[in-house]
């Protein structure tokens, strides 16, 4: 059992040190607010420089956050010096140096993240403001941080998808040029005159609006379906955006289906044709009894074409 006079000392002399340290933690803190100030004054710095680079703005900011928390993180050290007088950056290092194996283990994810978010901003593969698709994701990039990039999809959600995915996956870059090829099908009737059909297209989505004159709209048969001649309708529009390439899809649509029925172009609807066997238990397996198609009509008695055939009385 602990003596009450030996745990009185011991309170004592803690309290000593406290107050006797009490200057090395306000000398520490007010290095820490120095060494704050200094990052966000070196963080611009380095944003402006590399805003005069030329480079995009997620690199001015990434950078920015890394000269930023690289400073803070220096502050941090001087100040455990400071208060702990026993604590030497050797230390410090060589305590990191032993646990960096289990600091990778548990970090393993956060660096690869770093890693990949550094060469995303580098190597540019798209930017902020880009409209991409991954994986299942499509929208617009808001902001591509160092362990995430933020998406911002079109029925306004966001998704923060990890930088390591986008690296190593498949991203498609909706916005990556100025302009953008749209496609529509549409299905004329085998009678019609394709042609014909072509040059209604033609003039009336050169006519539209939203679809750029060069590359000018073509048109082209992809297929010979079931009930309809496939026309592909291929027109380009600019900016490639995806509200633009909705809306142009529906004024091409819209304007086609009057221009082609007032033309007298066919715009079929399915059809589907069955055939019945004429099988019965005591034709089965006689094919010559079993007839695709409908069975042919019993034969008729010929008959007026006025009355019908009647018996004659009897006298």
């Amino acid at each position: 059992m602990i003596d009450g006079d030996v745990l009185l000392d011991r309170l004592r002399a803690l309290g000593r040190t406290v107050v006797l340290a009490l200057p090395n933690v306000a000398v520490a803190l007010a290095l820490l607010l120095l060494f704050w100030l200094l990052a966000r004054l070196l963080a611009r710095l380095v944003r402006s420089v590399v805003t005069r680079a030329g480079q995009p703005k997620g690199v001015q900011i990434v950078l920015g956050r890394l000269t930023t928390w690289g400073t803070v993180g220096l502050g941090v050290l001087v100040g455990l010096v400071i208060v702990f007088p026993g604590v030497t950056p050797a230390s410090v290092f060589g305590a990191l140096g032993i646990g960096s194996v289990a600091i990778g283990f548990a970090f393993k994810d956060v660096l690869q993240n770093l890693l990949s978010g550094m060469l995303i901003l580098l190597t540019r593969p798209f930017r902020i403001g880009d409209q991409i698709v991954t994986g299942s994701h499509e929208g617009t990039v808001e902001d591509i941080a160092v362990r995430a990039t933020t998406l911002r999809t079109y029925d306004n959600r966001r998704v923060v998808i990890p930088n390591s995915e986008l690296y190593t996956n498949r991203v498609t870059v909706n916005t990556a040029y100025p302009r953008r090829r749209l496609s529509v099908v549409v299905g004329i009737g085998y009678g019609d005159d394709i042609d014909v059909a072509k040059r209604v297209v033609l003039s009336t989505v050169a006519t539209l609006p939203g679809v750029a004159d060069d590359p000018a709209p073509t048109v082209l048969v992809t297929a010979l379906s079931d009930f309809t001649v496939d026309l592909e309708v291929r027109f380009w529009i600019s900016p490639p955006a995806r509200r633009e390439a909705v809306e142009v899809q529906d004024q091409v649509l819209s304007a086609l289906k009057p221009a082609l029925v007032g033309a007298g172009v066919d715009l079929p609807l399915p059809t589907q044709q069955v055939l019945l066997h004429d099988q019965t238990e005591d034709g089965d397996g006689d094919r010559a009894r079993q007839r695709e198609g409908w069975p042919p009509a019993p034969a008729r008695t010929p008959t007026s074409d006025h009355a019908p055939d009647r018996k004659a009385p009897t006298p």
